[in-house]
């Protein structure tokens, strides 16, 4: 600086220009240098230039390069299942104009159940600026750029940097100077036009993908994948299976929340990674292709193994192997639930009232695993069907229907009327108040499996929603495996009891008790057959109640003739059973004919005047969460159903304490609540979009418009729930 001030001291004005002209640039590249870089704990951003200086009318283009921590990520274009495409505003002299961004080729991230497209490590996101004409040499060029991501690992976090550069204008003879070298790095990541004259035609799973010549080789073992550049258009987390021909090469897609209709155009990056020796060389190519009617050449209907190159992975983090032990241990889970700890309770009890071979208890183990298992593959197969079908199903469908949560109602009215003493049936069914002493009890113990399955799809245990997802987006033998393991884990317990005596030990000592435990029993089906009555009332209105329960009174009645006949002559049980198997089926067909008739005229007037009641939430829509998500509003999601016991427990110990509303409001966050009691497309988008197949799923938006959703546990307490609310 003193040297600065000498210069100026002297007499020669010539030099004491040229002195203040370059003590003004010396200080211009010190303030561009330090406002050109910014940083944050996990990204660091700088703006760079094509070149040293420009001219007047000049196109240059600058880049924000972000170099990212490890295991951190930023986000792409069309961020996939979620996160936020990184946004620049550009602050630039009159008759300045910036273009748009131009995105480099991004990568998959896997996160659970959730599929991102975007950058790490490294990336520039450059923009092309045309210099306005007015300038003249001696000015400079001001450059400021306002720039927002979302950088995410376990957590995501908004961030905002502001960045300037100042570029000097000289004379049309100067030359520019070759600026960073980040630019060419970076333009050579951009994906490039497609070589290939594509084709995309219309089929029933999605668009496929038709390019002629030869894009790989057979048998090349690079990845090929379709970038889509609209949200919804794709599935993201979804297979891409391919095959090669002679002359063009496949790859089908799958279809997305926002699919799209004939003639409107598919736009996006097709990335083909291979691998050499230094890593992976990838290439892009800019596709954009108008969406044709389909042609007979699909290759949905083929098996994946058998498609040369299939990329087989599914866009989800978690593993098959990681499945089937969140399965397993959350089939274990399901045995403390309500629903089903009845069940195994009244097991348990048959181990010790009935005295008997090891080697026989341990095939009563294995009878009851029989019946879970076979249970479990049913419903499975079931899923698979109405999957195959076009219909969106999860776990716990089954409720979904009237009919069914009729008939189970009376499945638990029996089973209480057997445990009460009011009715003894043989040992062929369920196992309940049954001889386990022969052979002919095995048929109970694997009835047991089968009720106690059926009382448990309702609930939903803790790691059981991960894993159902996963299987749910799987081929037809995955989904059956992870059922099984799912199954294995609901029979483990009572296994685990008839095979090792020693662990029978800490059961109590045979008794008195047993009898009036068992009886104490019947009371927990009596207000499971309560409950689902209720659930009925949800479904199909008062008048299904009313039938439902003259349905209850019918059984008692059945019930009490058979038992009064039961030890009488054989021409009376045979009378007995005529008119009991009789008004059986009298019931059954009076049940679905009324109930169909029910279900089909529920008033409206009834959820019209409920909302009326007074209430802390509203109902979920896709519309009014997106509504709220615009407005930057803070949004808690409870997606439940009626049928869901675990659901029920969560609002009446969590949500509906006044802590929580208090907090809620406090906050002011936007309590919306979906009812899955009936099918729901809307409610099953919103769980297949986090990886869910079933009810109870909790999301917190936090404020922001693009702020990542937060998923809470599926076992809540209002700790847990105003911790989550504390954190916003």
């Amino acid at each position: 600086m003193s040297l600065i001030e000498h210069m100026l001291k002297r007499s020669d004005m010539g030099f004491r220009y040229l002195a203040s002209v370059l003590f003004l640039l010396l200080m211009v590249s010190a303030n561009a240098y330090a406002a050109s870089e910014a940083a944050t704990d996990q990204v660091k951003a700088r703006l760079v230039a094509s070149v040293e200086s420009v001219h007047a009318g000049d196109e240059i283009t600058v880049g924000i390069n972000q170099r990212i921590i490890p295991h951190w990520h930023t986000y792409w274009i069309n961020p996939g299942d979620s996160g936020m495409a990184t946004s620049i505003a550009w602050t630039l002299p009159a008759g300045a104009e910036a273009g748009d961004i131009q995105w480099p080729i991004p990568h998959k991230f896997n996160v659970g159940p959730i599929t991102n497209y975007g950058y790490a490590d490294e990336v520039t996101l450059l923009t092309n600026i045309r210099v306005p004409e007015s300038l003249k040499p001696g000015e400079s060029f001001p450059v400021k750029a306002l720039v927002n991501w979302l950088v995410c690992d376990d957590v995501c976090i908004p961030q905002e940097v502001e960045l300037t550069l100042s570029l000097p204008v000289v004379d049309a003879g100067v030359d520019g100077g070759k600026g960073s070298e980040l630019i060419a790095k970076a333009r050579e990541q951009l994906p490039v036009e497609s070589p290939w004259q594509v084709s995309a035609y219309e089929q029933k799973q999605g668009p496929l993908l038709k390019i002629p010549g030869k894009v790989l080789e057979p048998g090349s073992t690079a990845e090929v994948w379709f970038f889509p550049e609209e949200w919804g258009r794709v599935s993201h987390k979804s297979r891409q299976p391919r095959r090669i021909d002679s002359d063009a090469f496949l790859l089908q897609l799958t279809a997305g929340d926002n699919p799209l209709a004939a003639g409107e155009s598919l736009k996006g990056v097709l990335v083909i990674s291979k691998q050499i020796s230094t890593g992976v060389l990838a290439q892009g190519y800019q596709l954009e292709v108008k969406l044709e009617p389909g042609i007979a050449e699909s290759i949905v209907d083929e098996d994946p193994a058998q498609l040369e190159g299939a990329d087989t992975s599914t866009g989800e983090d978690i593993s098959l192997y990681s499945a089937l032990l969140f399965a397993l241990l959350g089939g274990v889970i399901l045995n403390l639930m309500p629903c089903v700890f009845p069940v195994l309770s009244i097991k348990a009890l048959s181990l010790l009232q009935h005295k008997q071979s090891q080697h026989h208890t341990r095939l009563h183990g294995w009878a009851y695993t029989a019946g879970v298992l076979a249970s479990f593959v049913l419903l499975g197969l079931v899923l698979i069907g109405l999957k195959s079908a076009g219909s969106q199903v999860g776990w716990g469908f089954q409720f979904q229907s009237p009919i069914f949560v009729v008939l189970v109602a009376y499945l638990m009215f029996t089973v209480g009327l057997s445990l009460s003493g009011v009715l003894t049936i043989g040992s062929s069914f369920a196992g309940v108040g049954s001889s386990l002493a022969d052979k002919s009890g095995y048929s109970g113990s694997f009835f047991t499996g089968v009720l106690a399955t059926i009382v448990a799809t309702p609930c939903t245990a803790p790691f059981m929603g991960g894993a159902l997802g996963y299987a749910l987006t799987q081929p037809a033998v995955v989904l059956l495996a992870v059922f099984l393991s799912l199954g294995f884990g609901l029979a483990l317990p009572y296994l685990l009891l008839s095979h090792w005596p020693s662990l029978q030990r800490f059961l109590p000592k045979p008794g008195i008790w047993m009898e009036r435990f068992k009886q104490v029993l019947a009371f927990p089906m009596y207000a499971a057959a309560v409950w689902l009555v209720w659930v009925l009332a949800q479904q199909a209105g008062p008048n299904a109640v009313a039938l439902a329960l003259a349905g209850m009174v019918l059984i008692a009645l059945l019930a009490w003739i058979y038992e009064i006949t039961r030890h009488g002559s054989n021409k009376k049980r045979y009378a007995a059973n005529t008119v009991s198997l009789l008004g059986l089926l009298v019931l059954l067909y009076g049940s679905y004919s009324g109930i169909q008739l029910f279900a089909g005229s529920v008033s409206t007037a009834n959820t019209a005047s409920a909302a009326g009641v007074e209430k802390n939430w509203e109902a979920y829509s896709e519309q009014r969460l997106g509504d709220l998500r615009d407005e930057g509003k803070p949004v808690f999601i409870n997606l439940t159903a009626a049928w869901c016991i675990t659901c029920l427990v969560n609002e009446q110990v969590a949500l509906s304490q006044q802590s929580v509303a208090d907090a809620f409001s406090k906050s002011g966050i936007t309590y919306l609540k979906g009812d899955w009691t009936n099918q729901d497309k809307q409610i099953t988008q919103l769980l297949k979009q986090f990886g869910r197949s079933g009810v109870p799923l909790y999301i917190l938006y936090p404020p922001g418009k693009d702020a990542k959703p937060q998923v809470l546990p599926q076992i809540l307490t209002p700790e847990i729930v105003l911790n989550a609310v504390q954190k916003l």
